[in-house]
């Protein structure tokens, strides 16, 4: 069956790698978007409120100033009626001076005078004809001989229509050296008897009139003008810039608005305009509003909103943290206890359990499986340590019947040959070599101790091969009594000498050494005979490839038994040279202890 690939895992939507990260980014992004939306919502509405609210004050105020306006024509147009009615006038256009009344012309002139001074808004006050009968004022000024009245325009209106005739803003001409900045108000005066158009009656009202009117109704720095409705403009406050074409206004723009104001287009001198038209007149006064001072106050609520908005926004995104601190706290704990399992540290790992929500079921389920897995290897601890200990047992049996039964014969044919201290020497070693394999002690012995039992194997094998081998041992004094387990030099000792001694050419040499270095204690067993081929070096600790010694214990099991016991950073290492020799050494950890030296 093929093993099936892990797939990687996708990557979420957020690129973070902590559920806190994300949830205050998430929740971040939501304030902060929500009041962003509301601050641009708070600021279009503020933007709109201060736009109507400056559209309605400027309405009313120029509907005041029309309003104004209309009550001054209104009684101008009072006076002129008047005067349109007045027997005496209607007398001297129809008869002249030869009316038969010396005092007809003195009255009209006096009535004039009367009017232009009880009335400073009104400059001049006259009736024209076109047969010469003219009044003008006090009588004293006269018409200017070089403008004729026909091609006047106030003049040829009043008298076509008949009716009242309102101009814009002019300098009035018709009059001889009285050359004035008005609006002329004329009308056509009948003949009560054919109705006939007899001449005309005019008033010249001043210009400051109009200019009191219109500022008497302040906008603050904004102003106010007004045209008639073919787009003349009839006052402004800036009217000799105007008439000069040094200024200009958005007269065709305020004819063409439908509605009752507009804005312009132009960003960087955008303006309002409010336009009133008045049903008397036919004027329409204009209210311009600079936008960039009328948004003055929209500066100052985006201040106000901006601070409004960084202070909830830092007070919220404060709460956040507060707020998944306290849910991401205990998966941290979860998280680290996990770290803690992973890295095989299962004594004292427990969640708090806090709650009743999703997270505390996830600590209860891990605390549980915690728990179940300390049993585990409570148990797997117990059983493999049964297990060594069996295997102990087994490899303290396993003298091998082969060697028993050639060091027998060694003795045998020894004391047949009166070899009486050879046969002693072998028979004591032998008897020291059974003695301890045979040993139910504890599983840890002194290193003194397995150098002996090495040391009675390689006195059997050096007496069994005579000038074959030679043996060396060289050991701290320092290391004697350290602890090390049963069994583990001996098989690493015959390993050399079936593996490299017994087919080298020559005598060869077995050495073990014994030192301290760096808290550790290496017992390393040389021996110059045929080496080992990287290969072979290579599996020297498989099972069912590696070395085993002719006791029947194999190098993986040493190996194994060596990093069961002190941990995977210890056991045996090996180094080797085809040809030159091998060292194996066994790293175990220092723990003190005192012994004599062992020499051979």
């Amino acid at each position: 069956m093929k093993e099936e690939k892990e797939k990687p895992g996708r990557q979420g939507i957020l690129p973070f790698s902590s559920i806190r990260t994300t949830m205050l980014a998430v929740f971040s992004t939501l304030i902060v978007a929500t009041l962003t939306f509301f601050y641009i919502i708070s600021l279009n509405y503020t933007e709109r409120t201060i736009l109507n609210n400056s559209i309605d004050y400027t309405t009313r105020l120029i509907g005041q100033v029309n309003r104004d306006i209309d009550s001054y024509i209104d009684y101008m147009e009072n006076i002129s009626s008047l005067v349109a009615h007045s027997s005496d006038v209607q007398t001297y256009l129809m008869e002249g001076r030869n009316s038969g009344d010396p005092n007809l012309y003195r009255r009209i002139v006096t009535q004039f005078s009367t009017v232009l001074e009880t009335r400073t808004d009104i400059s001049n006050i006259a009736v024209l004809s076109g047969d010469g009968k003219s009044i003008i004022n006090d009588g004293n000024d006269v018409l200017n001989e070089n403008i004729p009245l026909y091609s006047v325009d106030w003049y040829r209106e009043a008298e076509e229509e008949g009716s009242t005739c309102l101009t814009s803003s002019h300098v009035q001409n018709v009059i001889r050296d009285n050359y004035k900045w008005v609006i002329t108000m004329s009308r056509g005066l009948e003949n009560p008897d054919t109705g006939e158009i007899m001449g005309v009656f005019f008033i010249d009202l001043n210009y400051k009139a109009l200019k009191d009117l219109c500022e008497r109704n302040n906008i603050g720095s904004d102003y106010i003008y007004i045209i008639d409705p073919t787009g003349k403009i009839i006052y402004h406050p800036k009217q000799k810039l105007i008439y000069s074409s040094l200024k200009t206004e958005l007269v065709d723009e305020v004819l063409e608005c439908e509605d009752s104001f507009f804005l312009t287009d132009d960003e960087k001198n955008r303006r309002l305009y409010t336009i009133s038209v008045s049903d008397k007149t036919g004027w329409s006064v204009v209210g311009v509003t600079d936008m960039a001072e009328l948004m003055r106050g929209r500066s100052e609520a985006q201040r106000l909103y901006i601070v409004i908005t960084a202070a909830f926004l830092v007070v919220t995104i404060l709460l956040c943290v507060i707020f998944s601190s306290a849910i991401t706290r205990p998966l941290e704990r979860l998280k680290d206890s996990m770290k803690e399992a992973e890295k095989g540290k299962f004594e004292g790992i427990r969640v708090k359990e806090e709650g009743n929500n999703e997270i505390a079921s996830l600590g209860k389920t891990f605390n549980i499986m915690i728990v179940r897995i300390r049993q585990l290897m409570e148990q797997n601890t117990y059983e493999q340590e049964q297990k060594r200990l069996s295997e102990l047992k087994a490899l303290q049996s396993q003298i091998n019947p082969h060697f028993l039964y050639n060091t027998l014969d060694s003795i045998i044919w020894m004391a047949e040959g009166g070899k009486t201290k050879e046969v002693v020497l072998m028979t004591s070693s032998l008897a020291r070599l059974l003695r301890q394999s045979i040993s139910n002690e504890d599983e840890l012995v002194s290193i003194k101790r397995e150098v002996d039992y090495a040391r009675s194997y390689l006195t059997i094998q050096k007496m069994r091969y005579q000038d074959k081998m030679e043996f060396e041992i060289h050991v701290e004094e320092e290391i004697l009594e350290q602890q090390i387990i049963k069994l583990v030099l001996q098989p690493v000792v015959e390993n050399a000498i079936y593996h490299g001694i017994k087919y080298k050419d020559g005598k060869g040499l077995i050495k073990i050494t014994g030192v301290h270095r760096s808290g550790c204690i290496n017992l390393t067993v040389y021996d110059n005979g045929k080496g080992m081929e990287p290969e072979v070096l290579e599996h020297i600790f498989d099972p069912k490839t590696g070395h085993k010694s002719k006791s029947g214990i194999g190098i993986s099991n040493v190996q194994m038994r060596l990093q069961l016991y002190y941990g995977k950073e210890y056991g045996i290492s090996y180094k080797s040279i085809p040809g030159e020799g091998t060292a194996a050494t066994i790293r175990i950890p220092f723990a003190g202890g005192e012994a004599e030296t062992i020499e051979k």
